[in-house]
C-alpha cells in the first residue's frame, strides 16, 4: 500500500497515469497472446468436427460394404436356427439350408463341481468375489502365498490365494495370445477354458504341470475332461458343404449366414429323426442405401458450409482482445458483444481450410458426370460447393446398377482409396495431421477439452509470448518502484525546504 506524501499531491495516480502509457506494449502482446489461444481452440473444434465425419463418419459407417447394399436376406422355416445378410453380391439363388451339426470348441472342463473348494467357501461366496485363499471361521488364518498354476498352449500363469474367481477370469482371457476364453458357471461350479476358433480350426494345449505344483484344475475340481471340437455339418440345396465348416458364420451365394441352432431332431440314441430345415432368398431393398445416401450428403454440405463459414467469416480488427482495466468497465453484456466481434474472422482465408474446401468440391467435381447419372448435381455457383440429391433418380440407379454406385463411392477391391469416401477421408486425415502441427491438436482424437502439445507452432509461439510478457511485466514493476522512489526523494527534498523555510521565517520575525 502506497501512502501520500506531504505536498498533498496525488502520488498513486501520477505513477499509475505515468504506467499506463508504458504498459501499452504489455497490453498488445498480451492481446497477441489472447488472439493466438482464441485461434488455437477454433482449430481444436474444427479438428473435432472434422474427427467426427472422418472416423464417426467415413470410416465406420459410409465405407461399410453394408451401407450402400440393396440386397436384403429373407428367412422363412426355421427362423429361429440362423441370423442372415444379403451383401453386396448375393445373387438372388433361393436356398435350403440343414444344418445337423454346429462347430463348437475345444475345451477342458472340470467335473468337480467345484468341490476344491468345498473345505473352504462355497460357490456363492466364489461368485459374490472372496479370495481363494480367505478361510471361514472354522478353519484358521488365511493362505495367501499358495500358487495355483495353469500352462495354457505353452504360456504358464501362476495364481495366488489373494486372486478370485472373476481376477482368474479377467487374466486369462486379457492374454489374446493364448488364442482361448475361460469362463466360470456359478451354478455348477465348474470352470472351463475353451479355444477362440472353433472347429478342427482352434487350438487348445492345457499341459500337465511339474509333480508336486497345484494345479489351477484341482482347485476348481477333483477331476477335468477334454472336450473335442467339432465342425459344422451343414447341407444346402441337399449339398453337404465339404470341407465341413470350421465356423458357424457361414458365407455363400452372397448371403453371410451366423449359424444359431441345429435344424434336426434326435432320438435318445442321438439319431436323426426330422428336420425342419430354413429356407432364405434375397430381393431388392434400396432404402437403406438411399439412407446412407441422404445421410452423407447432409453430413458433406454441412461440414463444407462450416469450413466456408470458417475461411470467409468477417474480421472486425478494431476489435481486439479486452485488456483487464476495459473489462472492469464495460458491463457483461457488452464484453460479450465485444468478443463476438473479437472472435469472429479468427481462421478468414485460413491455408489449411482453403485448401481442404477446394480439394472436398474436386473430389466431386471430377465426378459429377457420373453423380449427375444417379441423381446428384452440384448448387448454384454461390453455394460454394452445397451438392443435392434427387432421390427418385438415386433409387433407380442403384437398383439398376449397384456396383457401379459401390464403387464410384466405396471403391472395389484393393482401390478403396481411389473412391469419392476415400479420397475424401484422405484429405480430410492430411488436414488434420497439419493442424495438428500447427495447434498442437491430435487427429486421433475429437474431444474438445484435450490439451494440447506445446511442441507445435503455436505451442512455440506462446512460449515465446510468455517469456516476452514475463520480462516486460519485470522492467515495468521496476519501473514503477523507480517512479516511486523519485516521487519520495522529491517528497523529502519538500520536506526539508518546508523545514528550512520556517525556521528562516521565524528568525526574521524577530
Amino acid at each position: 500500500m502506497r501512502v501520500n506524501g506531504f505536498s498533498g499531491m496525488d502520488i498513486d495516480s501520477m505513477v499509475k497515469e505515468l504506467m499506463t502509457a508504458k504498459r501499452a506494449p504489455l497490453d498488445k502482446l498480451n492481446q497477441k497472446k489472447t488472439t493466438l489461444e482464441w485461434q488455437r481452440d477454433s482449430y481444436r473444434e474444427l479438428n473435432s468436427k472434422m474427427y467426427e465425419f472422418r472416423n464417426t463418419k467415413l470410416q465406420q459407417t459410409y465405407r461399410l460394404s453394408s451401407a450402400l447394399n440393396t440386397q436384403k436376406a429373407v428367412v422363412a422355416g426355421n427362423t429361429d436356427a440362423v441370423r442372415a445378410e444379403a451383401g453386396a453380391t448375393a445373387n438372388g439363388i433361393k436356398m435350403d439350408v440343414s444344418v445337423e451339426q454346429l462347430a463348437t470348441a475345444k475345451a477342458k472342463v472340470t467335473n468337480g463341481n467345484g468341490q476344491g473348494f468345498t473345505s473352504r467357501q462355497s460357490l456363492a461366496e466364489l461368485a459374490n468375489g472372496i479370495k481363494f485363499g480367505q478361510p471361514t471361521t472354522s478353519l484358521g488364518d488365511s493362505d495367501y502365498t499358495k500358487e495355483y498354476k495353469i500352462k495354457i498352449n505353452d504360456i504358464e500363469m501362476t495364481f495366488t490365494g489373494k486372486d478370485t474367481v472373476s481376477s482368474v477370469i479377467a487374466k486369462i482371457n486379457s492374454k489374446s495370445e493364448l488364442g482361448v476364453q475361460a469362463s466360470f458357471d456359478e451354478l455348477t461350479g465348474k470352470f472351463s477354458v475353451a479355444a477362440k476358433d472353433l472347429g478342427s480350426t482352434g487350438i487348445l494345449n492345457i499341459q500337465a504341470l511339474n509333480a508336486g505344483d497345484n494345479s489351477l484344475f484341482d482347485l476348481f475340481g477333483s477331476s477335468s475332461t477334454d472336450v473335442n471340437a467339432k465342425d459344422a455339418i451343414v447341407k444346402i440345396n441337399g449339398i453337404l458343404l465339404n470341407p465341413a465348416p470350421t465356423s458357424n458364420v457361414i458365407t455363400y451365394n452372397g448371403v453371410t449366414m451366423n449359424l444359431l441352432a441345429e435344424t434336426v431332431t434326435r432320438d435318445s440314441n442321438g439319431a436323426i429323426t426330422g428336420d425342419k430345415p430354413f429356407t432364405i432368398t434375397t430381393q431388392n431393398d434400396p432404402d437403406k442405401a438411399l439412407e446412407t445416401m441422404k445421410s452423407f450428403i447432409e453430413d458433406y454440405n454441412k461440414i463444407l458450409a462450416l469450413f466456408n463459414t470458417k475461411v470467409g467469416e468477417e474480421k472486425y480488427r478494431t476489435f481486439q482482445p479486452l485488456t483487464k482495466d476495459q473489462r472492469s468497465a464495460m458491463s457483461e453484456s457488452d464484453i460479450k458483444l465485444w468478443e463476438e466481434k473479437a472472435k469472429s474472422g479468427l481462421l478468414k482465408n485460413d491455408d489449411i481450410l482453403s485448401g481442404l474446401t477446394s480439394t472436398m468440391r474436386n473430389i466431386m467435381g471430377e465426378k459429377m458426370g457420373e453423380l449427375s447419372n444417379i441423381g446428384i448435381t452440384g448448387g448454384k455457383y454461390f453455394e460454394n460447393g452445397k451438392i443435392y440429391l434427387d432421390e427418385d433418380k438415386f433409387k433407380k440407379a442403384i437398383i439398376n446398377n449397384p456396383q457401379q454406385v459401390s464403387d464410384l463411392f466405396q471403391g472395389s477391391g484393393a482401390n478403396t482409396d481411389d473412391s469419392i469416401f476415400g479420397k475424401l477421408y484422405s484429405e480430410m486425415d492430411k488436414a488434420m495431421t497439419k493442424i495438428a502441427e500447427r495447434a498442437g491438436t491430435t487427429k486421433f482424437s475429437g474431444d474438445v477439452n484435450s490439451i494440447y502439445k506445446e511442441e507445435s507452432v503455436m505451442g512455440k509461439a506462446l512460449k515465446g509470448y510468455n517469456s516476452e510478457i514475463t520480462a516486460l511485466e519485470r522492467r515495468l514493476s521496476d519501473m514503477e518502484s523507480r517512479y516511486y522512489k523519485q516521487f519520495t526523494a522529491m517528497e523529502t527534498a519538500m520536506s526539508k525546504y518546508q523545514s528550512q523555510a520556517s525556521s528562516l521565517s521565524s528568525f526574521f520575525a524577530r
